[in-house]
């Protein structure tokens, strides 16, 4: 068999392994699969994800949590909304995707820092993630008392789209100019109305997929 001949053999493969797996397939996976080195099996996948995209195919092959997938074309998003029933994926609570944000940005991190960075007992949000499976115990904090340290799942990684968390959004993107902050606490100093603190609404959130999902 020529090297051309086994180079699209190669790639009829991996189309086939990625179309029929349910989560990303690791291209040293795939590598094994097809007999070849994980750099010429990485370099097929990046030529079938521009050809993809070259054709404005509906879907396009993208390389998320350390493995490549198959999905939807991001610019065809409003029509896979209609066609997914409404209400069949119900999303994250805001205090759910906040206790999410948290452990995302200041991984690995115990149960208690969570609580005191949210003011609120997180135990009950925190379960639920751990059910869905976006979070996860990573180890325990050294010293006295061991606390169960958490991190992120792979099943994160996977749901946002992300390779890995340094494509995650610099936390200074969503930190406001210390000019604003200054005028917002002169006019918070300066009003007569009552502060109404939220309560967290956690312990009955209907919680079940993030956002991407």
């Amino acid at each position: 068999m020529s090297d051309d001949d086994r180079g699209d053999e190669a790639r009829r493969a991996i189309e086939a392994v990625v179309l029929a797996s349910s989560e990303p397939v690791e291209p040293r996976l795939l590598a094994e699969l097809v007999e070849l080195p994980v750099a010429r099996v990485e370099a097929l996948c990046g030529e079938l994800a521009r050809e993809y995209e070259d054709s404005r195919r509906g879907f396009e092959l993208v390389r998320v949590a350390g493995g490549y997938r198959f999905q939807t074309h991001p610019d065809l998003a409003p029509y896979v909304e209609r066609f997914v029933l409404e209400g069949q994926h119900a999303r994250l609570s805001g205090p759910a995707l906040e206790t999410l944000a948290i452990v995302a940005y200041k991984q690995p991190i115990s149960r208690a820092q969570m609580s005191a960075i949210r003011g609120v007992n997180v135990a009950t949000t925190l379960h639920t993630l751990m059910q869905r499976g976006y979070v996860q115990e990573v180890g325990r904090e050294p010293g006295p008392g061991a606390a169960v340290l958490y991190g992120t799942t792979r099943a994160f990684l996977e749901r946002l789209g992300l390779d890995s968390l340094d494509q995650l959004p610099s936390l200074a993107d969503f930190v406001p100019e210390a000019s604003i902050v200054e005028a917002l606490e002169r006019g918070l100093r300066l009003s007569d109305d009552p502060v109404v603190h939220e309560t967290d609404a956690e312990e009955t959130d209907s919680d079940a997929e993030p956002p991407g999902a």
